[in-house]
């Protein structure tokens, strides 16, 4: 395909994530070069569905006795589901960024989730999306639903997005974010830098450096409070 991405064929018998589990390998970042000795730890807690080519890396910070203490607190938990492409390790090489054509990713925003979003944001509480990953799906979501200035109530939907979020972009349901450290260059830096401006998140990057913070998939997470 033009974009690098192949199409194959498979023939086989039988079950077909069987045969994909025996003979296929778990894709990771080109930057993890070993093959994973534990699968287990490139995996989230709370994943249920087939589909990602990555992680989301922000969620795998959280262990079940985290989340209890979250709930413990009150704290309402939205779970969103995002099949996430090929294209978040792409980097941006166009010298002008809206050149830059995302792949698209399938997403699913259930009722529940909706009524929880809903909630939070009729009586005055924040979204903090996990991930760059529940920030794309919730804008995604709103980039379809909204019209205008008018914020309306949540729905539920499934679709696909190519939604591209770089500095400008006018966020409508998240408040703040959960993340790792970034790629340079990468889309997933453009997104936080949306949300906090890049003059801000330059400092944060040059502090990460001096502290010697774990950067990248098995890194740090950082809490983004515009």
């Amino acid at each position: 395909e033009p974009d690098g991405a192949r199409i194959v064929e498979f023939i086989y018998e039988g079950d077909f994530f069987t045969w994909l589990e025996r003979i296929g390998e778990m894709p990771t970042p080109p930057y993890i070069k070993e093959k994973l000795e534990e699968p287990e730890r490139y995996q989230t807690i709370y994943a249920e569905e087939r589909g990602s080519a990555a992680a989301p890396t922000a969620g795998l910070h959280f262990t079940e006795e985290l989340l209890h203490k979250i709930d413990s607190k009150g704290v309402k938990i939205a779970r969103v589901t995002l099949h996430v492409g090929l294209g978040t390790f792409r980097p941006v090489k166009e010298s002008v960024i809206t050149d830059h054509k995302m792949h698209e990713e399938w997403y699913a925003f259930n009722e529940e989730a909706a009524q929880t979003i809903n909630e939070t944001k009729r009586t005055g509480g924040r979204v903090i999306a996990v991930g760059t990953t529940s920030c794309r799906i919730l804008e995604s979501v709103a980039a379809v639903q909204y019209f205008g200035d008018n914020d309306v109530p949540l729905s539920p939907m499934t679709g696909e997005t190519d939604l591209f979020i770089y500095p400008g972009f006018r966020f409508r349901v998240i408040d703040a974010m959960i993340t790792n450290f970034h790629l340079p260059r990468s889309t997933l830096l453009m997104l936080v830098s949306a949300l906090m401006g890049r003059e801000a998140m330059l400092e944060a990057y040059r502090e990460a450096v001096e502290e010697k913070y774990r950067f990248f998939s098995f890194g740090d997470a950082m809490l983004l409070l515009p």
